[in-house]
């Protein structure tokens, strides 16, 4: 039987502060996967148009539900390949607010916890500014030859992105109540 990773993956070690990210897609990929809702295997939603790819491992925190209906977002930063379906300990370091489509957007930004290249990164504003741009610039463009506008706004520090993720396992547990 497969387990689902939205539904039964544990949404980390120590949430709000350390949490596990389900990476769905690589850093450096230009194909954009998603795990299926109802099957929990993964999938193919689409090649990026753009002449850009993902600067970081990006996928969910299981077990959360944010105000878009979906698993909320989260972009991992590790120096080593991390396939999809991967479970990656992450330390939560920040938050990047985004408006898709007029639609409110949020995604979670943290470290790998076991990869010592971040150690003593606790803050979004520790990471190299050549990174936050790369970040800002591909949400500011990704979507851009599909003529689907996204606006990006700074990035905010670890604590918004804790109350985040509460409410976020509190939405989900609201939603998917456990029997």
């Amino acid at each position: 039987m497969i387990q689902h990773p939205w539904h039964e993956a544990s949404p980390g070690p120590n949430p709000p502060h350390e949490v596990h990210a389900l990476v769905e897609i690589p850093s450096g990929s230009k194909a954009k996967f998603e795990v299926d809702k109802e099957s929990g295997l993964i999938k193919l939603d689409r090649v990026l148009f753009a002449s850009a790819h993902y600067p970081a491992h990006y996928g969910f925190i299981p077990q959360t539900l944010g105000d878009d209906k979906d698993p909320l977002d989260i972009l991992v930063l590790c120096s080593e390949e991390v396939p999809p379906l991967c479970l990656v300990p992450a330390r939560v370091v920040g938050v990047m607010r985004m408006i898709d489509r007029g639609e409110g957007d949020e995604k979670i930004l943290a470290v790998a916890s076991g990869d010592r290249s971040f150690d003593g990164i606790e803050h979004v504003s520790q990471l190299p500014n050549s990174f936050r741009a790369e970040l800002t610039h591909f949400f500011s463009v990704y979507k851009q030859l599909e003529k689907k506008e996204v606006r990006v706004e700074e990035p905010e520090g670890p604590e918004v992105a804790k109350e985040l993720i509460l409410r976020a396992l509190d939405f989900y547990k609201q939603k998917f109540p456990k029997k």
